[in-house]
C-alpha cells in the first residue's frame, strides 16, 4: 500500500503561480507513472499531467505550456508547477501513483480568483 500526501494548494489570483507537492510513503522509482488529476465542483475528475519512470511527460491540452510536472526520486516526491493560473483551474488536485494498481492521494484544493 502506497500513501500519497499532497500539499501546496491554496488561494491565488488569476495569473499567479502555485507549486503542488506529492510525497509518497515508498520509493517512487518503482512506480511506472506518477501523475496529477483534478476535479472541479459538479464535474468529473480529469487528467492533468503524468510523468513516467523514464521522465517522459504528458499534459492535458488545457494546461500544456502553463503547468510542469517533475519528480525527485531521492525525496519520493512529485511536483506540479502551475503558472499563469486561470479561474477555470479551480479544483481539488489529486496525486496518483501507478504500478500494478493505481494509488490516490486525498487531494489539495486550488482556488483561483478572477
Amino acid at each position: 500500500q502506497v500513501q500519497l500526501v499532497e500539499s501546496g494548494g491554496g488561494l491565488v489570483q488569476a495569473g499567479g503561480s502555485l507549486r503542488l507537492s506529492c510525497v509518497a510513503s515508498q520509493n517512487i522509482f518503482t512506480m511506472n507513472h506518477m501523475g496529477w488529476y483534478r476535479q472541479a465542483p459538479g464535474k468529473q475528475r480529469e487528467f492533468v499531467a503524468v510523468i513516467t519512470s523514464a521522465g517522459l511527460t504528458s499534459y492535458a491540452d488545457s494546461v500544456r505550456g502553463r503547468f510542469t510536472i517533475s519528480r525527485d526520486n531521492a525525496k519520493n516526491t512529485v511536483y506540479l508547477q502551475m503558472n499563469s493560473l486561470k479561474p477555470e483551474d479551480t479544483a481539488a488536485y489529486y496525486c496518483t501513483a501507478q504500478n500494478v494498481v493505481t494509488y490516490w492521494g486525498q487531494g489539495t484544493q486550488v482556488t483561483v480568483s478572477s
